[in-house]
């Protein structure tokens, strides 16, 4: 059952033109660099410093596996992008309102 699951995976990234390994590494490899970025963030905005390049780190290293697609994929189907789109828009809405809670945690 695992064989089959692994070759329906693989057969997916054929599919498409990317290897879903690849994709899942940089998937999981890029949370510790866009959770530190956010760490950054606090740190900085705290200080009464500017935001800009860990607000930039931290939206590359979240949306990192999905450049990989859009630049190696091909006819990714349009609900693919779409369905991404959303989660994007979530995480992104849900980041910026956790990180604002953070940095106020400290004024306060």
């Amino acid at each position: 059952m695992l064989g089959s699951f692994n070759d329906w995976f693989l057969g997916l990234g054929a599919q498409y033109g990317v290897n879903p390994y690849i994709f899942g590494a940089i998937y999981v490899g890029a949370i510790p660099f866009f959770l530190a970025s956010i760490g950054w963030l606090v740190k900085r905005a705290r200080a009464g410093r500017s935001t800009v390049a860990p607000t930039m780190l931290a939206g590359f290293f979240f949306v990192s596996a999905y450049l990989y697609l859009a630049i190696f994929g091909e006819d990714i189907p349009l609900w693919v992008w779409m369905f991404l789109a959303a989660l994007i828009i979530y995480g992104a809405w849900s980041t910026i309102r956790d990180t604002r809670r953070k940095i106020a945690a400290k004024e306060e």
